[in-house]
């Protein structure tokens, strides 16, 4: 039970923008063979699905004060990712799981009213689908 919460708790912070590894301590969780595989991939993706809600949730009501000198994201940065955001919609979110760049994809998706549904359900995707190819690989080379 320990790993299963280890496992969520690193993969909900990976989801923001403090640095974490959920891909490493599910390849080693996976590599030590005690949980089966589609258990530790459910809880990673809970984990990084559910860590991403807050970014949504900052991003919807946080707008309100980037014109403001403290804000911590310049004008510019915000309106590039906007521009992105706008030039390929909701289906940019496909790439929330890439770091660096996915928790800046989550947060604009709140500031530009994605609606919480439709969200949750992309993300889900990508993260879900990068897990698989984690997992894949991890244990293809562990075999």
């Amino acid at each position: 039970m320990i790993e299963y919460l280890s496992l969520f708790s690193v993969a909900f912070i990976a989801a923001s923008f403090l640095p974490a590894h959920s891909e490493l301590v599910l390849v080693g969780f996976l590599v030590l063979g005690k949980q089966p595989a589609w258990a530790l991939i459910a809880v990673a993706t809970a984990g990084n699905v559910l860590g991403a809600g807050p970014n949504w949730l900052i991003g919807r009501y946080c707008m309100s004060f980037k014109d403001r000198h403290w804000f911590p994201v310049k004008q510019e940065k915000l309106a590039r990712a906007e521009a992105w955001y706008r030039k390929y919609g909701r289906w940019s979110l496909l790439l929330s799981w890439v770091p660096v760049i996915g928790t800046p994809f989550t947060l604009i998706a709140g500031a530009l009213r994605e609606p919480f549904a439709s969200f949750c359900l992309i993300v889900l995707i990508a993260k879900l689908s990068r897990y698989l190819v984690v997992a894949g690989i991890a244990l293809q080379w562990a075999a």
